[in-house]
């Protein structure tokens, strides 16, 4: 358990992604989104790379993020949040060795999940274009590695291929198996174009399979159902709040500065007190009374 008070065991989380209904886990790139997540009933929360990159950079998911800032990102998530956490560990930030100390540093930080994926660095997100992917030998080997590091058997390791794009999906369905040879427990082929081809994924692996839900990606936007009947266990939404967050930012700036005000805008927010509510301000408070002294909170 940390300290919001996670009471799902990795074993129990395990065991969750293997049975259905599908396993959604939206994606949160700070504490407050994945608050939000959690807020709203999800079972999970994906920690995306991109939606580090995006927030904390202002820059676009090129592998600008660094292992260190990835860290601490899925750090702070995991101390704001009860619920289990997938986290995005890239390509691993180097070779076998550095991917073990990628899945320790994640799984002490509080990863339940931990994917890696075979791009060569720097990456980049896998719906854009002329990405570069290791050979597949070395690529297997660094998923060997994340299995053979993890402390507790049950964090799970995600093996992440982006050769469809690259290669085709032959490849991609080739590489699949040969991670999960290698001890991956959950397979990720990346930006499939039809659910023709999600379907071939879905029949070619044992272990679950994850669908990541790009707005205006590669992929077809199907639905959870849609995506538990081809056969996935897992779906991600990595940057839905990211864009929804972008867009509605936007207008309201944009309202303010036409109209001088933003009185208009609060049938849109979330207000001071739910806000506040959200963020567990009562329990604070009476943490606050708990240590007074003479009646007086300490300040």
């Amino acid at each position: 358990m940390n300290d919001a008070g996670v009471t799902v065991t990795r074993a129990e989380f395990r065991q969750r992604v293997y049975r259905r209904p599908i396993l959604v886990a939206p994606g949160a790139y700070d504490a407050l989104t994945a608050k939000l997540i959690e807020h709203s009933g999800f079972e999970a929360v994906y920690v995306s790379g991109a939606g580090v990159s995006y927030s904390t950079l202002g820059q676009p998911d090129v592998g600008l993020v660094s292992f260190g800032e990835m860290v601490e990102s899925v750090r702070k998530v995991a101390s704001a949040v009860g619920i289990p956490i997938i986290a995005d560990a890239d390509n691993g930030y180097g070779n076998p060795l550095n991917v073990r100390r990628t899945v320790q540093a994640y799984e002490l930080a509080g990863a339940y999940a931990i994917q890696i994926e075979d791009q060569a660095w720097p990456k980049k997100c896998g719906h854009l274009s002329d990405k570069v992917i290791l050979p597949t030998d070395e690529a297997a080997m660094k998923v060997k590695a994340a299995v053979e590091a993890r402390q507790d058997p049950n964090t799970m390791i995600v093996a992440r291929t982006d050769a469809l794009a690259v290669t085709g999906l032959e490849d991609a369905l080739d590489r699949a198996l040969r991670y999960e040879e290698a001890g991956a427990d959950v397979v990720f082929v990346e930006a499939p174009l039809s659910s023709d081809q999600m379907q071939k994924i879905c029949e070619r692996v044992c272990v679950p399979c994850l669908a990541n839900m790009v707005e205006g990606g590669r992929t077809p936007l199907l639905s959870n159902t849609e995506l538990q009947d081809i056969g996935y266990g897992l779906v991600i939404y990595p940057n839905m709040l990211t864009r929804i967050i972008a867009r509605q930012a936007l207008d309201g700036l944009h309202h303010l500065k036409s109209h001088g005000t933003s009185q208009e805008l609060m049938p849109k927010m979330m207000l001071f007190k739910e806000l506040n509510e959200l963020l567990g301000m009562e329990a604070i408070t009476k943490l606050q009374q708990q240590y007074a002294v003479d009646g007086v909170a300490t300040k």
